[in-house]
C-alpha cells in the first residue's frame, strides 16, 4: 500500500475486522516496524532510526488518541495533559498551553478533579488535549469513539473536526463507526493487505 496524507488533513482508515487498520496506524506511530517499505513523516524516512530516535521522534511529532483514554487516575485532568510535554522536557509555558487546551475543549472547570472524577466523554476530552500538548505533525486515533455512545461520540468527532481547522492540525483515525465521521479530507480503505483510496475499492484501484 502506498499512499500520502497532507498538512491539516483529517484523513479515516478503514475496513473490516482484522483487515490491518489498527496495524497500519500502529506503523504509522513508529509502535510497529514495518517488514518491508518505508515511513516518511516531516520528510523523515522513520524506518531508519534507532530505539532512541524513535521515541525522540514519537514525543515530538506524534500524538495520540485511542478508544480507551487511558488517563493515569490517581493525576488530575491537567497533570494528565502535561505529561507528554514532561516526557520530552517541560518549559515555562507547558501549564498554560495545557490549560488553554482543556479550555479549548470544555473542560476549563475539571482540570483540577482527578481523573477517575470525569465522564467518559470527558476523559477522550483529555486524551484529545494531552494528544495535542507537544503540537504534533500528526495526531493518530484508534478507533477514539469505539467506547462511547451515539450523542457522545458527535461531540467527540465534531471537537476533532474543529481542532483540524483551528490549528491546521493532522489527524489519522481508524474507525468502524463511518457514520458519524461524515465530510472528512480522505477516506483509506484497507480490504486484502491493499489500501484503496475512497469509500467502495472496485476492481484494481488500489494506489500502489
Amino acid at each position: 500500500m502506498s499512499f500520502s496524507i497532507e498538512k491539516g488533513e483529517i484523513v479515516l482508515i478503514v475496513g473490516s475486522s482484522g483487515s490491518g487498520k489498527s496495524t497500519l496506524l500502529n506503523m504509522i506511530g513508529l509502535l510497529d516496524h514495518p517488514s518491508n517499505g518505508k515511513i516518511f513523516i516531516d520528510g523523515v524516512d522513520t524506518t531508519t532510526l534507532d530505539d532512541n530516535e524513535i521515541s525522540s521522534f514519537r514525543n515530538k511529532k506524534l500524538g495520540f488518541i485511542f478508544q480507551f483514554s487511558n488517563l493515569l487516575t490517581d493525576l488530575s485532568v491537567l497533570e494528565n495533559v502535561l505529561l507528554p510535554r514532561q516526557i520530552g522536557g517541560t518549559d515555562g509555558a507547558a501549564e498554560k498551553e495545557a490549560m488553554d487546551l482543556l479550555n479549548a475543549v470544555g473542560l476549563e472547570k475539571q482540570m483540577h478533579k482527578r481523573a477517575n472524577k470525569i465522564s467518559g466523554g470527558q476523559a477522550q476530552r483529555v486524551a484529545i488535549a494531552r494528544g495535542l500538548i507537544n503540537h504534533p505533525s500528526i495526531v493518530l486515533a484508534d478507533e477514539p469513539t469505539g467506547n462511547l455512545d451515539s450523542v457522545t461520540s458527535e461531540t467527540i468527532v465534531q471537537l476533532m473536526k474543529s481542532m483540524a481547522k483551528k490549528l491546521d492540525q493532522t489527524f489519522i483515525i481508524v474507525t468502524h463507526d463511518r457514520q458519524h465521521f461524515g465530510q472528512v479530507d480522505k477516506v483509506i480503505t484497507i480490504k486484502d493487505g491493499r489500501s484503496y483510496e475512497g469509500e467502495q475499492p472496485s476492481g484494481m484501484e488500489v494506489l500502489a
